[in-house]
């Protein structure tokens, strides 16, 4: 497992405690520190693997937290800060952890840790509306739900279709379903999901996505025409 991370802070002392720290777990990679909201918003778009950032609630310009609150498709997050009052309002936006200044670095690798577990707990982890994480071939992929164009239950496994390849994760297909986002992938038989927004052709009981004509079992039917009508 890897493990990409953004600091963002605007304290020197602050990144170089973080950078000695995150130096320390193999599973960690520093990707750049950012100084600012501004900053930290043009590495994340140079950078879509980034995977967790620690972010210092007093930054200037935007509290970490409003700009946390403005990302479309985050990364996890461990907010730092000197102040405990910020604590209620991070774990409202599903922070993994809230890290105190000063922290020692067993706090931090307990922190870093809920972060593991989040990973390894699902073959699907689920960041935002838009985006996931997904386990296969032993390596983490950050996708946009919108990117998926078809689900294909193989045996004890799944195949995610993207637009040039496919993710083979190891999970049921019920599991997989009930993690993604219902508006936007829909079961349309017992062996198939598929995204409402890549369909275009329908074709008898056959739905045509890329190359590959998926069949409609007659007890979703009625769901997916409703939708595909309404999408």
């Amino acid at each position: 497992m890897n493990i990409n991370c953004l600091i963002v802070d605007d304290e020197p002392a602050a990144q170089s405690i973080l950078k000695i720290f995150i130096e320390k777990i193999n599973f960690l990679s520093l990707v750049g520190i950012a100084n600012n909201a501004v900053e930290a918003l043009t590495e994340l778009k140079s950078n879509s693997k980034i995977d967790l950032l620690f972010l210092d609630i007093n930054i200037p310009k935007i509290s970490g937290l409003s700009f946390y609150k403005s990302l479309q498709n985050p990364p996890f997050v461990i907010f730092t800060t000197a102040y405990p009052e910020y604590a209620v309002d991070g774990f409202s936006v599903n922070a993994i952890d809230y890290l105190l200044k000063p922290f020692s670095f067993d706090r931090f690798l307990t922190a870093v840790n809920k972060v593991v577990d989040k990973l390894e707990a699902k073959p699907l982890t689920v960041i935002s509306e838009e985006t996931i994480l997904i386990k296969a071939d032993k390596k983490l992929h950050k996708i946009a739900v919108s990117s998926i164009f078809y689900i294909e239950a193989f045996g004890d496994y799944v195949k995610i279709y993207l637009e040039k390849e496919f993710l083979l994760t190891s999970s049921t297909f019920k599991n997989i379903l009930t993690l993604l986002p219902q508006k936007k992938i829909i079961q349309v038989h017992k062996s198939f999901a598929i995204n409402l927004e890549r369909v275009h052709i329908l074709e008898g009981n056959q739905i045509l996505i890329q190359s590959r004509k998926i069949p409609i079992g007659l007890k979703f039917k009625n769901n997916f025409l409703e939708k595909f009508k309404n999408e």
